[in-house]
């Protein structure tokens, strides 16, 4: 097992979630409290990530971030770099890969939060900002946390997107999952028994971590 592609993915999914909790914190509000034409669809969107083959995802995100494109040449002035076979590309493709993993249970345990606490809350003077921030999200930190433990552990796992995006550059952008890919094609079968338990034990403490924050949320 390399660990340097293991660092990297540590580090990929870290900063992931780093991101997606303001983003998922700002966007998870409208989906639970808004009233507006959109959010279906809205919703739609945000969730397409787990629907469509990554090979899709990837083909459209290199061509958002290719070096021809707005965005790309935008960040080639402002970087110096590519975004594409970057660690910032390839952070850019998990934050939106991983929101929809992290909005799920967020969204869901909003939905719970009772509502007679929210108007109390409104009838005290409070905004709806500010009843959203420090009524509704403390109440639902068992969603909050979920989300982020799921968007972790997929962001270490990811395999297609990353590389695409990436293009699984030894010590850039070579995360485990491709590190394991490349260790199965040389034949490797050691270093790749390695590299797949590492990975099989961290989807085994993830899936724990999120049943037992289910069943402490449970009556």
């Amino acid at each position: 097992m390399e660990w340097n592609a293991a660092l990297l993915s540590l580090r990929l999914a870290l900063c992931s979630v780093g991101l997606l909790a303001p983003v998922g914190v700002a966007l998870a509000w409208p989906l639970v409290f808004g009233r507006f034409r959109g959010r279906t669809a809205l919703d739609a969107v945000l969730l397409m990530p787990l629907v469509l083959p990554p090979t899709v995802l990837g083909f459209y995100l290199l061509v958002l971030f290719g070096p021809r494109s707005p965005l790309g040449q935008a960040w080639g002035w402002l970087a110096g770099e590519s975004l594409v076979f970057s660690f910032s590309g390839l952070l850019a493709a998990s934050v939106i890969l991983n929101l929809p993993f992290f909005l799920q249970p967020l969204v869901a345990a909003l939905g719970g939060v009772d509502r007679a606490l929210l108007e109390v809350s409104a009838t005290l003077g409070e905004s709806r900002a500010r009843t959203y921030l420090r009524v509704s999200l403390p109440l639902a930190w068992r969603g909050l946390l979920s989300g982020a433990i799921l968007a972790f552990a997929h962001s270490i796992g990811e395999f297609g997107v990353a590389l695409m995006v990436g293009g699984g550059l030894p010590g850039r952008t070579r995360t485990l999952s491709i590190a394991l890919f490349d260790e199965v094609q040389a034949f490797d079968l050691a270093a790749a028994h390695r590299t797949a338990l590492l990975l099989l034990g961290t989807a085994f403490l993830v899936l724990f971590a999120t049943a037992w924050l289910r069943a402490e949320a449970s009556p």
